[in-house]
């Protein structure tokens, strides 16, 4: 990863006009490819970004990111480079999923109805370049489909599957790779970005879907 601070200005072209006025700001430039200007406040989400897979051009004061997939652009003009320096972070070992996202996980492996009827698991912690994928699956159509689970279903959960999606997409083997996210709860803001970018939104019940589990399991008398 190379993390540099600068004052400069920032403007995306694309779908849409976007500019950010000079001003110090991170720049992010990630190992898979992505490329992402964040500012002192605003949480952690960036002010923009592009994802992977693009392409970057540095010029002494201009640095152009374009996106290979759809052509859009960001143009960072550099007054004033304060900080450069790459980081080699390694593997990352992927998010550790608490007790009810585990067990959701789990139940989910054993009885994929919930999703959808006709449904198969490939496999659990599908691997992927930046982290493993909680669900790969075959709907009835025998299509895989990723799919990422969580007890409270936010912003950033979506954001980390698109991600995997954009990954598995490049696989001639698994495309076309559709999503699901998956949650107890998903907050609205959420399911609008997750709709958008045409990944299906599943709420999870967590009572019944172990009740439907306990019940497949043989009894004795």
């Amino acid at each position: 990863m190379r993390l540099v601070v600068a004052r400069c200005e920032v403007d995306y072209t694309g779908r849409l006009s976007a500019h950010l006025p000079m001003a110090p700001r991170v720049l992010m430039m990630k190992a898979d490819g992505s490329f992402l200007v964040h500012s002192d406040g605003g949480s952690y989400k960036p002010l923009n970004w592009m994802t992977p897979p693009c392409t970057i051009v540095e010029d002494e004061k201009l640095w152009t990111v374009t996106s290979k997939k759809s052509g859009d652009q960001l143009k960072v003009t550099i007054d004033e480079i304060l900080h450069d320096s790459s980081h080699e972070l390694g593997i990352d070992p992927g998010l550790q999923k608490d007790g009810v996202e585990a067990h959701l996980q789990e139940l989910l492996a054993a009885d994929t109805a919930p999703l959808g009827k006709g449904w198969s698991l490939v496999r659990r912690e599908f691997p992927t370049a930046i982290g493993p994928v909680d669900l790969m699956c075959r709907n009835s159509d025998g299509k895989h489909v990723a799919v990422e689970i969580k007890r409270r279903g936010e912003i950033d959960g979506v954001e980390q599957l698109t991600r995997y999606l954009e990954l598995l997409n490049r696989d001639p083997l698994l495309a076309p790779v559709e999503g699901i996210f998956a949650a107890q709860a998903i907050k609205p803001q959420a399911r609008v970005l997750a709709e958008d970018r045409g990944i299906r939104c599943v709420v999870l019940d967590y009572d019944d879907m172990r009740g439907a589990i306990d019940e497949s399991q043989p009894r004795l008398f």
